[in-house]
């Protein structure tokens, strides 16, 4: 019942592609063949066009389709395929390279098409049952399942903001912007990497990495509203406690992120953030690593005041600071 209900919304998305090629024998560049034969044999460049596959989820009657930014990054047409096998050409309405998220929309007239219920990602827990619905090396709509095997995954090197959802679900190249399902039917997640030990031409080996779909949220928000994705920007430079700063600092664990440097009058140095202070809560979430703080920065809109608990010099302090929007050219 469960993929009945949310199968429908998972589309196949044909990205394509097209590059200059050149396909001319090193011999012809000679100086000794180019005496006899000249450039008769010079090859102008010849377009070659490729195609990308791999998925998306409907989260709109409307046609609003979420995929990922890698899978139709610099595509010259979109082509969406719906569950019953109708064709539509998308049109890219976002693309946020920093969460390697994009927002597709294909026009379907009066029609209302089947989405999927976005959910409180935030709300979800390690051990829960989750599906994973794509379309893997382009043999059609298949799901494996799975249970979310860790949160708050950060080591991963994907984007600006690396903050997963990992999960052992089956998930392999084609997954790349499918759905993450919770077995209450909302959507937790869209797929986007997995951990392979063969490369790129290695498959699924039980460690996949999504996005968590409140991401997404926020980027659907900004775009219903002001049409553009607008970012929180808190204005510091943060690194990672080691051990031996944790004992220089004086400090009984190594969770927050330490601050190394402070934007002259960005928000932290008007909020009364000093360099050396270790962000402990922000806006009410513990930040257990440093790569958590970003991620949460990140899903702050721009203006609001939020309390910000760091340590400095011992002492536990609750700073209020008002977030700016990220600047679109980021500092050195």
């Amino acid at each position: 019942p469960l993929v009945r209900q949310t199968g429908p919304a998972v589309v196949n998305i044909f990205a394509k592609t097209e590059s200059q090629q050149r396909n001319i024998s090193p011999l012809f560049g000679d100086p000794f063949f180019r005496q006899f034969f000249g450039d008769i044999f010079s090859e102008k460049p010849r377009k070659q066009s490729r195609q990308a596959l791999g998925s998306g989820v409907i989260v709109d009657e409307a046609g609003l389709i979420v995929t990922n930014n890698h899978v139709i990054n610099n595509a010259s047409e979109i082509r969406v395929v719906l569950s019953d096998r109708r064709q539509f050409k998308a049109k890219i309405l976002l693309t946020n390279e920093q969460t390697d998220l994009a927002i597709l929309k294909i026009n379907v007239g009066q029609e209302k098409l089947p989405f999927i219920r976005m959910r409180d990602s935030d709300t979800i827990s390690v051990g829960d049952l989750v599906l994973a619905i794509g379309n893997p090396f382009g043999v059609g709509q298949t799901v494996t399942s799975g249970i979310i095997s860790a949160l708050a995954r950060t080591a991963v090197g994907i984007t600006d903001y690396s903050f997963f959802i990992q999960t052992d679900a089956s998930i392999n190249p084609g997954n790349s912007g499918g759905a993450l399902i919770a077995m209450d039917g909302t959507l937790i997640g869209i797929n986007t990497a997995i951990f392979s030990n063969k490369g790129n031409s290695g498959g699924s080996v039980g460690i996949g990495f999504a996005v968590p779909i409140n991401i997404a949220k926020g980027i659907l928000d900004d775009l219903k509203q002001k049409g553009k994705v607008t970012r929180g920007w808190l204005g510091v430079m943060i690194q990672k406690i080691t051990p031996e700063l944790q004992e220089s600092f004086k400090l009984n664990d190594p969770t927050g992120a330490l601050v190394n440097d402070i934007v002259p009058n960005g928000p932290a140095d008007l909020g009364g953030m000093k360099r050396g202070d270790v962000i402990r809560r922000f806006d009410g979430v513990e930040i257990s690593s440093m790569e958590t703080l970003p991620k949460q920065v990140a899903s702050i809109k721009p203006g609001k005041s939020v309390n910000v608990e760091v340590i400095r010099e011992g002492q536990i302090k609750t700073l209020v600071i008002k977030i700016d929007p990220m600047k679109e050219e980021k500092p050195a």
